[in-house]
């Protein structure tokens, strides 16, 4: 029966090799689809918003899954299949704490601190170019959308009233 038990340990080997992968697809497939800079259609907003939602328990299962497996590894291991194992366990603890981060405030950091200047000191903003404009209480800002694209919300104050301009 030695032949089994080799072939059970690599299927182990095998199955903790492919929890690592899911559990690194589960944080990277999220910030792919929801990428700045990058088209976001309604269903990869879907999908990601999704596994966002299931990645935390899935990852808690994928580490007691690896653990088992571990269990089963380690036994009559060498010492380099023993770092290996070690070694698969990390980043599998990674994307548990990861999908546990909220990943999506991370990439679209709010814009704050903003600093104004009138239209004609404004060099940087071409005539054509389009901006977010608001008037409140007899004061008035515009923020270029060049600007805005990576942030998406600027935190700022207009006419005594604080804002959050978004598009």
């Amino acid at each position: 029966m030695p032949g089994t038990n080799r072939s059970q340990r690599r299927l182990a080997g095998a199955g903790l090799f492919l929890l690592v992968i899911l559990a690194l697809a589960l944080v990277a497939i999220p910030m792919w689809l929801i990428r700045p800079f990058a088209p976001q259609t309604p269903e990869g907003l879907a999908v990601a918003y999704a596994l966002r939602r299931w990645a935390p328990l899935a990852t808690v299962c994928a580490v007691l899954a690896a653990l088992f497996l571990t269990a089963v590894l380690w036994r009559n291991a060498r010492w380099w299949s023993r770092a290996l194992i070690v070694l698969a366990l990390v980043p599998l603890l990674g994307a548990a704490w990861q999908t546990r981060q909220n990943i999506f405030e991370k990439m679209f950091v709010p814009l704050t601190g903003t600093r104004s200047a009138s239209a004609a000191d404004a060099s940087w903003v071409g005539d054509e170019e389009p901006v977010l404009a608001m008037a409140l209480n007899g004061d008035a800002a515009a923020y270029p959308v060049r600007q805005v694209a990576y942030h998406h919300i600027v935190q700022d104050v207009v006419g005594g009233v604080p804002v959050a301009v978004t598009y």
